[in-house]
């Protein structure tokens, strides 16, 4: 019996001593990864909530928005630079990733995304800009044309989530959206993957490109292996299928011109299912495929995503 007790007693100090560990190295990596990292532009504050944006260059107002575990680095890397030199660019962190605020325990929908950053945009004086997003940032921007079609004069969706799909939530999300994963495993996460082995998975969204050089410097990694920033995001894709199957219907109520740039490579978000679908859905709208690009078309094909949105601008009248 005294054993047994000893055992019990021996574990739970064990436990209780690797989760103090767990909970101390998770800490020091995120400080340290925000120390790297820091905001590269100002924090707006929209009704209580800070959102971050960057924003580079003069001329007509452009949008970007990133996709899934993403920051304004991902934009900043290529795009944006090539975009200042005729727009003035607006670069957002979304909600509860980078250095924005989270404000819906249950994950911020696609409709309240749109509806923070185009209030951020009009505090900096973008009332009408054309919007550009990415991936998930595209589903973002559509539901920021479909719902403040007031607000938005053209429209850039580069490899967006679209389409209602059939293929499952992977594990790791569906995990990482709960209460428990983010007690359990997230914390697991910040404190023991290292960057390395984080830089080396950016090859796979890459794929078949790999990531160019220079990008994980700036992207930094350890920004989306934080805690809150992995159960955010997790949270947001969770529920982005139910969110496309209500707005798809509406499609058809964007007016503003449409440009969709999509690599034919894409295999974490098809072309065929997605943009060839959509591209009859949204009037006037034109797709550009870009051969043997895969998934991330603003950094490996910048100067053409550029190019669509400099189209978009032409099409609204604005360039």
């Amino acid at each position: 019996m005294q054993l047994a007790v000893k055992t019990v007693i021996t574990l739970g100090l064990f436990l209780s001593g690797l989760t103090l560990l767990t909970v101390w190295r998770a800490s020091q990596n995120e400080a340290r990864a925000e120390a790297s990292f820091p905001p590269e532009g100002q924090i707006v504050d929209v009704d209580g909530i800070p959102i971050h944006a960057v924003v580079m260059g003069q001329g007509p107002d452009v949008v970007l928005i990133h996709g899934s575990s993403g920051n304004t680095r991902d934009m900043t890397f290529a795009l944006a630079p090539i975009l200042a030199e005729n727009f003035r660019v607006i670069v957002f962190d979304r909600p509860g990733l980078g250095y924005s605020g989270s404000f819906n325990p249950d994950g911020e929908t696609i409709e309240e995304q749109a509806e923070i950053l185009q209030k951020a945009a009009a505090l900096l004086g973008a009332d009408r800009p054309i919007v550009a997003g990415q991936s998930y940032g595209g589903s973002v921007s559509l539901a920021w044309a479909v719902t403040r079609p007031e607000n938005i004069t053209g429209l850039v969706l580069i490899a967006p989530a679209a389409i209602p799909w059939e293929t499952p939530l992977d594990g790791f999300n569906r995990l990482a959206s709960t209460s428990a994963g983010n007690t359990l495993a997230l914390p697991l996460i910040s404190a023991f993957v290292p960057d390395w082995y984080v830089e080396k998975a950016l090859d796979q969204v890459f794929a078949p490109q790999s990531a160019p050089d220079g990008y994980a410097s700036h992207f930094g990694p350890g920004l989306t292996i934080r805690r809150a920033s992995m159960h955010a995001n997790a949270k947001q894709r969770a529920n982005l299928l139910e969110e496309i199957r209500a707005l798809q219907p509406r499609y058809k109520d964007i007016s503003v011109p449409t440009e969709i740039v999509h690599g034919t490579a894409d295999d974490t978000v098809g072309l065929d299912w997605h943009s060839e679908r959509l591209i009859e859905q949204i009037p006037g709208a034109e797709l550009i495929e870009l051969p043997g690009i895969g998934h991330m078309p603003q950094v490996v094909a910048a100067p053409e995503v550029a190019e669509a949105i400099d189209r978009a601008a032409q099409r609204a009248g604005l360039r």
